[in-house]
């Protein structure tokens, strides 16, 4: 490019000719090139801002159309770059009914080793058996110097204390992977409904948390499903209703010397399940591991209130009453031949006490006569009871959802015989838990409907087929209120709760056949209030002796029901019951002095 010269030599000769300074010409000629060279530079300017202008829009118009897409697009799991499967450990909390905190995560570490790092291979060795005294310091020396491993676990978790502590050490081979851990605040409250987890696929940073049993167990899969966005699972378990459900069958175990027991309480209308406790029990935190030898009953691991399956004795006369109500043939004035001993072929069948030749209906019940409800079960026939016990749910697997409860199926004869039909009308020859018990009894006296148990909480009551008539259903709350005022369990008497149920007391097989002499199994299943029910409680308790008299008593009235009695005096104010204390209860005051009989 050509540049005009400062000084032109046309131009000087010019300016000189007319007396004019040459120099003025070089200043203009100045002037003009620096003109042109910062319209140069603007130009330039100008088409670098708009170049970036451009850019700038075409990018932004990218990052809205892209967002503009995934908000109209459904959601997506991220995804990593990973190689493989990543490993979450998110897992959804547990609450109760009114959202107290029964099981949630808590952030924790993991400790391993990479030898090759390490400064003091046998030193760390030592002092981890120091902070760990279940771990071997030989052991870790080996693995440590090993020259051809690359990588120790030491633990899976570690507490604040203990992570402090190996920090203190400072040797660099010994690190942490943080990882999620299930915690459970209230300890052994619980357990049996809860369960526990356990890690599953592991890696440094991270580690599955899955049920081990339980509701983790059965409803791991809703657990982990990160469609559920933080939500927790609610259940229907009330944490006071069961603290002191708990509370009050410890104490009762330990009172009559007591194997163990359960107690299970439920809402008679949906099946919500209130509190659910078996003792002894354990705490889900540091759950111990399967027996492996002995009576698995005997474990703490085992829910007798779910997996118990026991002859549950004369609590299965309500069930015979029923029937024989609503088949019309008989109502609670109709008398029944109760002369004994009742016999067929090589079998007798007796009752506690002699109760003359006959009976009412309502009487065979309050007094819990073996040969009325058997004569009434003989007159049903084994194909109707079977149908009737079937409709009620009490020969098929409970669905409460636990891992356990799909094998606890309930054991009954393989040839349901006339004499089964008489045996299992009070109770004997067929094998239930206190779980199919509280649910058939809720059927019973809630109208009519059939109830299915359930641990979640629900915000309206599933309606189950009619297995008996309304009508029937109020001669039962009314014959199972006459049991308390007239009958065996007079001790469930509740100041200020019109409590009703029935007792049952059912000697215990042996292993070997027959039954022992000595040893029962003692349940009361109770309603409250008996005109209304709202609640069904059932009691269970394990080889329980009273001896607070001249001789041992293991009936259920002198057992199973005051500790029953004292469950519903706690927990009804705590389910919302008021007590009503009529003028009646009032002149009569408590029921302490009265004396249960018979079983």
């Amino acid at each position: 490019m050509s540049r005009t010269p400062l000084r032109p030599l046309a131009r000087i000769l010019e300016a000189r000719a007319r007396g004019e300074n040459p120099d003025t010409i070089e200043r203009e000629n100045l002037r003009l090139r620096r003109e042109r060279a910062d319209d140069a530079d603007r130009q330039r300017a100008e088409g670098r801002l708009l170049v970036l202008v451009i850019l700038f829009l075409m990018m932004f118009s990218v990052v809205g159309a892209r967002m503009g897409m995934l908000a109209a697009g459904n959601p997506q799991e991220p995804r990593t770059a990973s190689i493989g499967t990543p490993i979450s450990g998110a897992r959804a909390d547990i609450v109760d009914r009114e959202g107290r905190v029964l099981a949630t995560n808590m952030i924790t570490h993991s400790l391993y080793a990479q030898p090759h790092l390490m400064v003091d291979a046998e030193g760390a060795a030592r002092a981890l058996a120091e902070i760990f005294p279940d771990l071997d310091a030989a052991r870790l020396t080996r693995q440590f110097t090993d020259p051809g491993r690359t990588f120790v676990w030491i633990r899976r978790r570690l507490s604040p204390e203990q992570i402090q502590a190996v920090h203190d050490l400072g040797e660099p081979g010994l690190l942490f992977g943080p990882r999620e851990m299930r915690l459970y605040p209230n300890g052994q409250l619980a357990a049996h409904v809860l369960g526990g987890t356990r890690f599953g696929r592991e890696g440094v940073r991270a580690a599955e948390v899955i049920g081990t049993a339980g509701i983790e167990r059965a409803l791991d899969d809703t657990l982990r499903d990160p469609a559920r966005e933080g939500r927790p699972l609610q259940l229907s378990l009330d944490l006071t209703v069961q603290a002191a459900t708990r509370e009050v069958l410890q104490g009762g175990i330990n009172l009559l010397n007591a194997r163990g027991g359960s107690a299970v309480l439920m809402d008679a209308r949906s099946g919500e399940i209130a509190a659910m406790v078996s003792l002894p029990d354990f705490d889900p935190n540091a759950r111990p591991a399967p027996p492996t030898e002995g009576d698995q009953a005997d474990s703490p691991l085992f829910n007798r209130a779910v997996q118990g399956l026991y002859e549950l004795g004369s609590v299965f006369k309500v069930f015979t009453i029923a029937q024989a109500l609503d088949d019309g043939g008989v109502d609670p004035d109709t008398m029944v031949d109760t002369s004994g001993p009742l016999r067929w072929g090589r079998f007798a069948i007796s009752d506690f006490r002699n109760y003359g030749e006959e009976l009412s209906v309502r009487d065979v019940l309050v007094h819990s006569s073996n040969i009325g409800s058997a004569r009434l079960a003989r007159e049903i026939g084994a194909e109707a009871q079977q149908s009737f016990l079937s409709d009620l749910g009490l020969l098929e697997a409970t669905p409460v959802e636990l891992a356990e409860a799909p094998g606890a199926i309930p054991l009954r004869p393989e040839n349901w015989s006339e004499i089964s039909t008489m045996t299992i009308s009070y109770g004997h020859g067929v094998s239930t838990s206190p779980v199919h018990l509280a649910a058939g009894y809720a059927s019973i006296v809630n109208g009519g409907i059939a109830v299915t148990p359930t641990l979640l909480r629900r915000d309206s009551p599933a309606r189950g087929p009619r297995v008996i008539s309304e009508e029937t259903s109020q001669h039962m709350r009314d014959l199972l209120r006459a049991i308390v005022t007239d009958g065996t369990a007079s001790f469930a008497e509740v100041a200020g709760y019109a409590v009703g149920g029935k007792t049952g007391t059912a000697d215990k097989p042996r292993p070997q056949g027959g039954y022992y002499e000595d040893r029962v199994l003692a349940t009361f299943a109770g309603v409250f209030p008996a005109d209304e029910p709202r609640y069904v409680v059932v009691v269970t308790l394990d080889e329980p002796v009273e001896t607070s008299g001249d001789e041992p008593r293991r009936t259920a009235g002198w057992t199973a029901v005051p500790v029953a009695a004292e469950i519903i005096r706690r927990a009804a104010p705590l389910l919302g019951l008021p007590p009503d204390y009529g003028p009646s209860e009032i002149a009569a005051g408590p029921a302490d002095a009265l004396t249960p009989v018979g079983n």
